[in-house]
C-alpha cells in the first residue's frame, strides 16, 4: 500500500500546513504550477516526489519535471498533467492521452478548483486537489491524500489548510 499527497498550484508556497502532510505520506505528486525548485527540493528532502510543470513555471523547473507524466503507482495507471480539464470538458492533449490510452487515474491542476469525478465514458477517475499555496482566486487552500492499495484507490481524504491569505 502506498500512501500520496497529490498537490497543485503552490505558486512557489510551501509551509509547515502542507510539509506535515508529506512528512506522513509515501510519495509525493505535484500537478504543476509549483513556482521555484526549491519547492521540489524541499518536498524531495523529505519523500519521494513525481512532478509536473505547469504554466508558471520556469526553465529550472521544466529542465527537471516534464509536461506530461505517465506512470504505474502499484497496479494503477496515472496520467498526470498541469492543464488537463475534466470529464466532459478535457483540453484537447489531456482528451487525446487519455483516448491513447486510457490510465485509471488522470491528475490535473491549474483551476485551483478541487474536484474528484469518476468519468464513466472513459472509466478514469479524475482529481484535481485545487490550490496548495497562497496565489490565486480560490478561497481554502487545500490538497488530497489517498492509497493506493495494488488496483484500487482507496481513503480519500480532502485537506483543508485554511484560508489562502
Amino acid at each position: 500500500m502506498t500512501e500520496i499527497v497529490l498537490l497543485s498550484d503552490t505558486h512557489n508556497f510551501l509551509d509547515e500546513k502542507v510539509l506535515k502532510h508529506v512528512r506522513e505520506a509515501d510519495e509525493v505528486w505535484h500537478a504543476g504550477d509549483v513556482g521555484t525548485i526549491a519547492v521540489c527540493q524541499a518536498i524531495t528532502e523529505l519523500k519521494p516526489l513525481r512532478a509536473v510543470y505547469g504554466n508558471i513555471d520556469g526553465q529550472d523547473i521544466r529542465k527537471e519535471y516534464p509536461e506530461h507524466l505517465r506512470f504505474a503507482c502499484e497496479q494503477v495507471s496515472v496520467y498526470m498533467t498541469h492543464i488537463g480539464g475534466y470529464p466532459g470538458k478535457y483540453s484537447p492533449a489531456a482528451l487525446a492521452e487519455i483516448q491513447k490510452d486510457t490510465p485509471k487515474l488522470f491528475i490535473c491542476g491549474h483551476s485551483h478548483i478541487l474536484k474528484v469525478q469518476f468519468d464513466q465514458k472513459y472509466q478514469v477517475m479524475h482529481m484535481n486537489p485545487g490550490a496548495a499555496g497562497i496565489s490565486g482566486f480560490h478561497q481554502v487552500r487545500t490538497l488530497l491524500r489517498f492509497k493506493v492499495d495494488k488496483d484500487k484507490i482507496i481513503d480519500l481524504r480532502v485537506v483543508e489548510m485554511g484560508k489562502r491569505a
